[in-house]
């Protein structure tokens, strides 16, 4: 059913919402990734090897840099479907512009630190000097860009938390077809464009990424939308600013821990020469794909255990989880089989350096056996993010990476019969880990006591048949 607040996703079949929710949001993750599978194609296969380790050397870093903002964003998403569903729309706008007020604050503080701090990191982390200079020279201009992503992903995560999914994606593949265009263009200069190289690469990517929130927040007003942005509304309420934070705290920290984890484990990685790196940067784009069906699910079973948890109806949960478990584990398997039978095939988009080919093989061959389980945790993560029950999903983080994949990485990698192997490993046992914590969690049930909705929020918003404008 589309209302004034979005589809509300408490009636009818979990099935058919799950898929209708998920294909949207598994299109807009492929576009999403398309934005730097793009920059590493072009600096792979025109720049060389050197390149493509410094755009992969500097992913991480900007993951640590976004993660607090992933939290408040998730935070954002979880609050509104939850008052979509008790049909609240005033704490609907109330929750977005004090995510706007706090994410705004953040975005020029994180952006900032990563513009001042960026080479001492990748000195740090062990990168070779041989691509220091060019992963310096891409953070640079691609931290600048930080700020309209901020601002896109608050507007995605409201549409989503109301069971849009398919408006921010429109805008996305929007940019992500930009992107595309741009990148050669500034790579190799042309007419009174000159010839930028890496730079050029994430210059593309500011430009795109700017059209996107401009699109979408030009769209809002357009359609008058409810979740237009308003400047005049924009003031803190305590009690909820205190909310998105309580939610989106832990699982911004969680971002943190993974995201440290990982750039602790480039570090290892590093060690190994720019092969390693290059391989590790290449057949890391395959993760990506193959986890987008769980990351598009993962948001699914968030916004509908929200929407169902502000309705009060945790029944639903239960059959929510299951076909989650059921879909996402389908989609994933064909991804595990072409990750085992022919890696070297995606690999070859990005390079055709032998030696690089070979260590990213073997790196699909071992780390796509984790490719369900991940998939699965992110199913009983989403129920729990749903709930916004976020701590323990934190602490399931630091335990399967810091306690579990680093030392063993650490360990196994520095056995001489296994050398880097042992590093991916790691990675794939550290994944099944993680499934084993969250799935156990989700059925002991205690997020069942988080209480986001108040009763007051359940009996004071709309009728479900108060409609105005329908969710395109």
């Amino acid at each position: 059913m589309a209302n004034r607040m979005g589809t509300d996703l408490t009636e009818g079949s979990i099935v058919k919402h799950l898929i209708n929710f998920s294909i949207p949001l598994l299109l807009g993750n492929v576009f999403q990734a398309l934005y730097n599978t793009v920059d590493s194609i072009w600096v792979g296969q025109f720049l060389g090897a050197k390149a493509l380790g410094a755009v992969s050397v500097s992913f991480p870093i900007i993951f640590i840099l976004i993660s607090l903002v992933t939290g408040i964003t998730m935070a954002t998403s979880v609050l509104v479907a939850q008052y979509a569903g008790a049909k609240n729309p005033e704490m609907i706008s109330k929750t977005m512009n004090n995510s706007f007020l706090l994410l705004g604050t953040v975005a020029v503080i994180v952006t900032t630190i990563g513009i001042v701090f960026n080479e001492q990191i990748l000195i740090l982390l062990n990168t070779p000097q041989e691509i220091l200079a060019f992963a310096v020279e891409y953070l640079n201009i691609y931290l600048l860009g930080l700020i309209f992503v901020f601002g896109f992903n608050v507007m995605s995560a409201v549409l989503n938390g109301l069971g849009d999914p398919r408006t921010p994606v429109k805008f996305l593949i929007v940019a992500t077809i930009t992107n595309i265009i741009l990148d050669p263009l500034f790579i190799f200069g042309v007419g009174f464009i000159p010839k930028m190289g890496i730079a050029g690469a994430a210059l593309a990517t500011i430009i795109s990424q700017a059209l996107a929130l401009a699109l979408i927040v030009i769209y809002l007003y357009r359609t008058n939308h409810i979740i237009r942005p308003k400047i005049k509304d924009f003031k803190v309420a305590g009690e909820l600013l205190w909310k998105l934070i309580k939610i989106g705290l832990p699982a911004g920290i969680q971002q943190i821990v993974v995201s440290m984890g990982l750039t602790v484990m480039v570090g290892v990685i590093n060690s190994f020469g720019a092969d390693a790196v290059a391989a590790f940067g290449a057949a890391s784009r395959l993760d990506q794909f193959a986890h987008m069906p769980a990351m598009s699910f993962g948001v699914a079973v968030s916004a509908i255990t929200g929407q169902s948890l502000g309705a009060a109806k945790t029944e639903r949960v239960k059959e929510i989880f299951k076909w989650g478990s059921i879909l996402v584990s389908g989609i994933t398997a064909i991804m595990v089989i072409l990750a085992l039978a022919i890696p070297k095939t995606f690999l070859q988009i990005f390079t055709s350096d032998a030696d690089v080919l070979s260590i990213g093989s073997v790196y699909l061959r071992i780390v796509g056996l984790s490719y369900i389980p991940f998939s699965l945790m992110f199913v009983a993560n989403g129920i729990l993010r749903g709930a916004g029950d976020t701590f323990p999903t934190m602490v399931f983080s630091f335990v399967s990476l810091w306690l579990i994949r680093i030392p063993l990485a650490r360990y196994l990698s520095s056995l001489e019969s296994l050398g880097v192997n042992g590093i991916w490993i790691a990675i794939s046992t550290s994944s099944f880990i993680s499934m084993m914590l969250s799935q156990t969690y989700y059925m002991l049930g205690r997020w069942k006591k988080k209480k986001l909705v108040t009763k007051q929020d359940q009996s004071t918003g709309l009728a479900p048949d108060d409609s105005m404008e329908p969710t395109s």
